[in-house]
């Protein structure tokens, strides 16, 4: 599983001007199966994504996002392997 941290590089102002393209791009890949959970930071600083997905259709998806495509975020890749999760998460357990 990866967890992919996104960190806005850009005023809010042009976040904003790009969301839309994000949330279009974000849905599409949660109906292509990519994502499991995503959301903002708190402070609103950028956001996280969870992906079950492997790592050359992650990168792919990625690829295709307006906020990478647009130098709005850095985006930073971290594999993680779960082995224990709370009752009901088991769909996230590494297999």
């Amino acid at each position: 599983m990866y967890v992919v941290s996104l960190t806005y590089k850009v005023p809010e102002d042009i976040v904003d001007f790009h969301l839309e393209g994000h949330v279009e791009w974000l849905k599409k890949a949660f109906d292509d199966g990519v994502f499991v959970a995503a959301g903002r930071k708190v402070p609103r600083t950028g956001g996280l994504l969870l992906s079950r997905a492997d790592r050359p259709t992650l990168e792919a998806s990625l690829a295709k996002d307006p906020f990478y495509a647009n130098g709005v975020a850095e985006f930073e890749i971290m594999e993680f392997a779960a082995n224990r999760v709370a009752p009901g998460f088991e769909n996230l357990l590494d297999t």
